[in-house]
């Protein structure tokens, strides 16, 4: 479910994306903050957990980075906003680092724990002691199948329990 507020606190999450990561920037570190066009809930033979819908361009810096060796992320901080009232929507701001190169990419997620396949996702999750988050070109999120992306970047975070409020741990 997507409200108005829902939209205004997603707006609200990539401005403050793009102010840490200008405190970043002025600390020496390179930042990358993405623009998710979609966070899809995944759980295929391929992968689980999910993807971060992201444009091209964004991809493929992403990907050059991580996947050319460049980066190694070494650390993540999760930053979980609970919502305001039970209808709405979850969001959370992932910062991935790697403290070497002093590189930080900025991943923001939405998504609905209404949603029985976001549940299932975190179900999992939390039964294994981990969430990925899938880094994909914006067409690929969520595709499953025939539809699978070729590529993608994965982030694991081994306390899926950053990304919920204590109350949705207890019920599981």
């Amino acid at each position: 479910m997507t409200t108005t507020d829902d939209a205004s606190r997603w707006t609200e999450l990539l401005e403050d994306a793009a102010a840490i990561a200008e405190e970043f920037r002025d600390n020496g570190w390179d930042a990358v903050v993405l623009e998710p066009k979609a966070v899809a809930p995944i759980d295929c033979e391929e992968r689980i957990g999910f993807d971060v819908g992201v444009s091209d361009e964004e991809y493929d810096l992403v990907e050059s980075l991580i996947d050319g060796g460049d980066v190694t992320v070494t650390a993540a901080d999760v930053y979980y906003r609970p919502p305001e009232s039970d209808d709405e929507g979850r969001i959370a701001l992932v910062v991935e680092r790697d403290e070497n190169t002093e590189t930080a990419v900025f991943v923001p997620l939405r998504y609905d724990l209404e949603d029985e396949a976001t549940r299932s996702v975190f179900e999992t999750a939390l039964a294994a002691e981990e969430v990925f988050v899938h880094v994909t070109p914006t067409e690929a999120a969520g595709a499953t199948t025939d539809d699978e992306p070729a590529n993608w970047v994965s982030f694991t975070h081994n306390d899926p329990s950053l990304f919920l409020e204590e109350a949705d741990v207890r019920n599981w």
